[in-house]
């Protein structure tokens, strides 16, 4: 008779064996297939990859500058309160001192009361809720007692928001240090593509930057600057004085600026205080919605997120600090995505 015995199934280390196997072929192939993205991309993509990098480094400036302005203020406001402080306790000694003095007096001439020499040893707060106490007091006594009572729990407000303050200072300078690695990362990996160019790829970017600059340059009608106001005017005339200088994220001149750092140097060149990062200067003044009613000196701001700030030249173009690797320049203002200008 023919044999019916089932066939011998493949163990189960076998078979993990082989499911192992299948899976790592599946892994290669896929692996094999991802590599064609990792040629070598050509200048215009790179490009295209730098400037995205650029605007996420810029991105993450303006949260920097807007944790560093933070800082400083609350750095200002806890040495103000500490000062606060320790004039307050000084005037604090100096009422103890004259209740002190008091009861030394009396303990001279025999007339000490016994309420006196329980406040003298212990908080007074236990005593001037208590009526018999106040009855045996003077009335002088009694404001005395009150002033330092008023006095401790001013100081003991004052302590507790010093302690809030120092730990959101705390918090401040951890996310300052975090947006701060994150520009060096963005800029890092786009200096990174950059060095896959050419360096004849890398000089014919930087000839199309320049000729880009210079067609702006020669379509800015420097006398639009009579239709500003005198303060827009002399902002705008402070900025374009610091034409060529190099863009660094942080900076806010005069060697080096970032956008917002360059807009709120003028403004305060012409006598007038807008805030630190260009997210901030959108509330600055009256919004301007239509590019055909801006004036120079106005600011313009772009990006939906409201990342990017530079000021209105007249004739269609900004003048603004661009980005890590270039100057204060011109620029088109439909090389943006426009939003809304601001009239200080």
């Amino acid at each position: 008779m023919a044999s019916h015995r089932r066939p011998k199934q493949p163990s189960r280390a076998r078979v993990t064996v082989l499911t192992t196997a299948a899976a790592a072929a599946v892994v290669l192939s896929a692996q094999a297939a991802n590599a064609a993205p990792s040629e070598k991309l050509n200048k215009d993509e790179v490009k295209s990859k730098v400037d995205k990098l650029y605007e996420e480094a810029e991105q993450a400036t303006e949260k920097y500058n807007g944790a560093k302005e933070k800082q400083e203020k609350l750095q200002k406001e806890i040495s103000t309160i500490q000062d606060s402080v320790a004039r307050g306790q000084e005037d604090l000694n100096g009422l103890r001192d004259s209740m002190g003095l008091a009861a030394a007096a009396q303990y001279r001439t025999g007339s000490i009361d016994s309420s006196l020499q329980l406040f003298l040893s212990a908080d007074p707060d236990d005593y001037l809720d208590k009526a018999s106490t106040l009855d045996q007091l003077s009335g002088q006594q009694v404001e005395a007692l009150k002033k330092i009572q008023e006095k401790q729990r001013e100081l003991a407000q004052e302590r507790t928001e010093a302690s809030d303050k120092l730990k959101d200072l705390a918090s401040t300078r951890t996310e300052l240090g975090k947006k701060k690695k994150e520009v060096q990362a963005k800029l890092a990996e786009a200096q990174k593509l950059l060095n896959t160019l050419t360096a004849k790829e890398k000089a014919a970017l930087a000839a199309a930057d320049a000729r880009a600059s210079r067609s702006a340059s020669s379509r800015v009608d420097l006398g639009n600057t009579t239709s500003a106001s005198g303060r827009a005017a002399a902002a705008f005339s402070a900025a374009r004085s610091q034409l060529n200088k190099p863009y660094v994220y942080g900076a806010t001149g005069t060697a080096s600026y970032d956008c917002s750092g360059l807009t709120s140097w003028a403004y305060a060149q012409a006598g007038v205080t807008i805030p630190r990062t260009s997210q901030a200067q959108a509330s600055a003044g009256t919004r301007i919605y239509s590019q055909s009613d801006l004036r120079v000196g106005d600011l313009v701001i772009f990006y939906g997120d409201q990342h990017h700030v530079g000021l209105y030249a007249g004739n269609g173009q900004v003048l603004h600090a661009p980005r890590t690797g270039t100057v204060v320049r011109y620029e088109s203002i439909g090389n943006m995505p426009f939003q809304f200008g601001v009239r200080i």
